[in-house]
């Protein structure tokens, strides 16, 4: 046998047995006789860039399971349907089921007390530890404040190249935000968003505006022109298309009025305005839960992430919180190394975002306010965010 032909084999041979490594460090211990039904209810589609993380999600579960596993979806969604949703999973007879959206929770959790069968797992809600606790119904979500914040120091940094190249004062450093609800975890998000710019830029100030809808492209796209009115340099947003994006990169003011986004990179959408955007990554909770079902196992104790009951989170270092490539065309040169620096002290525990010079007032009660000499603990007993202060003389809510 020629000795090139023996080298071929044994290549081919270690290629083989490389890939059954791989797989076997990859993979799970899965009872094979086990077949798990996997529902998902979404409060938008594909076309959304918060539905569609699920999504992709959702195909990792598959990629690893395969035929381990069975997949249903419902789509599109109201929080007015979401009972009529889970029934018919239910009639699909799912073993577990996820649902995406906030404004399910109470419903669902109220649902798996009457199947507890099934496992229920709710993102973006607080609500799996509040009284009746259900063994069933579990919540999740990741302590996206880490990216916002991160996002935050790259706004700063552009913000700090805009007035030292004389494009803006420091009087006009002034940061738009459109805000879906007046929750905490969208207060939570601006709120940390702003602390990153200031941390760079500590004259800049936030005008924020409510849309009251998740998902609408038009009001989204119109808040945002409302703000650019109002003189924002910089947009960014707690909302799910990429309406805000395109206003900015539609604007039509003297000053360019840059962006900053969420969920997805919106770089496509604005590729002259749109800086950077960051995002909850779903997958190690989505994949473990399933793995835990098909090995019989508690869903918390199969999670990397901070557990809190019935409830799990998690950010940067547990894998949760992804920041999505900034567009280096129109970022200062040193926001690599800031992102890069930013994480590691937010990994480390050596940053305190929530944390400052500042009066919060609750916006639904204004007896109830907070001082921030003293840092707030964001994530602290909930995956979901509890941070539910305005900041005075810095954030201004517009009607």
């Amino acid at each position: 046998m020629k000795r090139e032909y023996v080298v071929s084999i044994i290549a081919a041979l270690l290629v083989i047995l490389s890939v059954i490594v791989y797989k076997a460090v990859n993979s799970r211990h899965i009872n094979d006789d086990k077949m798990v039904r996997v529902g998902f209810v979404y409060n938008g589609d594909e076309s959304m860039p918060y539905t569609n993380n699920f999504m992709i999600a959702k195909e990792k579960a598959e990629d690893l399971y395969g035929d381990s596993i069975s997949v249903y979806e419902v789509k599109n969604v109201s929080d007015a349907n979401v009972t009529n949703a889970l029934n018919s999973l239910v009639e699909d007879k799912c073993d577990i089921i996820f649902s995406n959206s906030a404004g399910f929770g109470n419903s669902v959790k109220a649902f798996a007390a009457t199947h507890k069968n099934v496992e229920f797992c709710q993102a973006t809600c607080n609500n799996a530890n509040d009284k009746p606790v259900l063994s069933n119904y579990h919540t999740f979500m990741g302590e996206i404040y880490q990216g916002r914040y991160v996002s935050g120091v790259v706004a700063g940094l552009k913000l700090k190249s805009m007035i030292e190249e004389g494009e803006i004062t420091k009087d006009e450093a002034l940061i738009g935000y459109v805000a879906a609800y007046p929750y905490a975890e969208v207060i939570s998000g601006y709120t940390s968003f702003l602390l990153g710019i200031r941390s760079i830029v500590p004259e800049a100030t936030m005008k924020v505006k409510y849309t009251n809808t998740w998902g609408d492209y038009d009001i989204e796209y119109e808040t945002a022109n409302e703000l650019i009115d109002m003189g924002c340099v910089i947009i960014s947003q707690h909302s799910d298309t990429t309406g805000p994006a395109v206003a900015c990169e539609k604007s039509e003011k003297n000053k360019k009025v840059y962006h900053v986004g969420y969920n997805e990179s919106m770089i496509s959408y604005a590729p002259t305005t749109s800086l950077i955007s960051c995002k909850i990554d779903w997958d190690p909770y989505i994949v473990a839960a399933i793995g835990a079902m098909l090995e019989d196992k508690s869903i918390e104790k199969s999670v990397k992430g901070h557990v809190h009951g019935n409830d799990v989170g998690g950010g940067f270092k547990e894998g949760w919180v992804e920041m999505r490539e900034s567009n280096d065309i129109l970022v200062p040169e040193n926001v690599r190394r800031a992102i890069v620096n930013t994480i590691k002290a937010l990994e480390d525990n050596t940053l305190d975002v929530f944390k400052g010079d500042y009066i919060g007032v609750n916006p639904d009660d204004p007896d109830d306010t907070i001082d921030l000499t003293h840092k707030f603990e964001e994530n602290a007993n909930s995956s979901a965010p509890t941070f539910n202060y305005i900041l005075k003389d810095v954030i201004e809510i517009v009607e």
